[in-house]
């Protein structure tokens, strides 16, 4: 066989995610009418199948959903903004003050070591409750953390990773660390860094969740799922579930899209 045959019968990507997505819906179907039918407490169905999920999304409306999710999405945003803007800095910092590279890792890997459930209640006390309907500080703090690993580890690798020889061309010229890292560096570095910003988007709205649970906040995604759970309404904690999964999807896609359009080098393609 050929090679353009077997590229011919190759399934495009977008065709192999659907065809996925499908077998997993139908295997979800399945185990919730046979295997999981009768899991849970006393008549409530532990595990709905997804013809339930969806009733559920049309009988709660668009407005339940919107609401708990402007909450929580300002506090991922806005953590997401925070926790990536100091990765960048420090990671930039050490390449032009290299002794504290150790320092900057240990930091790191700290804030990646350390339970957020632990970490969360200090968060409270220092930071307080919000307002009713407003964002946790608590929440912000902890989508902050939540992606200040990878993103430091991400924008040093990519930092690290200039051609040797276009910064000794920098040198020759009389340019300093500063000019190697602006001129250099930073263009080196795009395609990891924007990966590194690819994964932290679901990094930080999972831990803007995780921060709800604990921020003592009344409106978001974290206490609209623990009322769904005390309700025994198992339909409306997979719906929230699966829709911030997907929400977390879609952040996570369109931030490969930004890579492929900001580095198309990276991929192959002339810049």
């Amino acid at each position: 066989m050929s090679v353009v045959g077997v590229r011919a019968r190759t399934l495009p990507p977008w065709a192999t995610g659907l065809l996925g997505a499908l077998v997993l819906v139908a295997l979800w179907w399945v185990g919730a009418v046979t295997v999981f039918a009768h899991v849970g407490p006393g008549d409530a169905q532990a595990i709905p199948t997804p013809l339930q999920v969806v009733q559920q999304w049309a009988d709660d409306g668009w407005d339940l959903y919107a609401r708990n999710f402007a909450v929580t999405l300002a506090e991922a945003g806005q953590g997401f903004v925070w926790g990536n803007a100091l990765a960048i800095a420090l990671s930039a910092f050490v390449l032009v003050v290299p002794r504290l590279e150790g320092a900057v890792m240990q930091l790191a890997i700290i804030t990646y070591c350390i339970p957020i459930v632990a970490i969360g209640p200090l968060a409270l006390i220092i930071i307080g409750a919000p307002e009713s309907g407003e964002p946790s500080g608590t929440a912000v703090f902890l989508a902050a953390l939540s992606c200040f690993f990878t993103s430091v580890v991400g924008c040093l690798l990519g930092l690290k990773a200039a051609d040797a020889a276009a910064l000794d061309v920098v040198a020759v010229y009389g340019g300093g660390r500063i000019t190697q890292l602006l001129k250099v560096r930073l263009v080196a570095a795009l395609p990891s860094i924007v990966s590194a910003l690819q994964i932290a988007v679901p990094a930080a709205f999972l831990g803007a969740i995780l921060g709800e649970y604990v921020g003592k906040v009344d409106v978001g995604l974290g206490p609209a799922m623990v009322n769904a759970q005390n309700s025994l309404n198992a339909a409306r904690v997979w719906g929230f579930a699966l829709a911030s999964g997907a929400v977390a999807l879609a952040g996570f896609g369109f931030f490969g899209l930004v890579r492929r359009w900001v580095t198309p080098w990276s991929r192959g393609a002339g810049a």
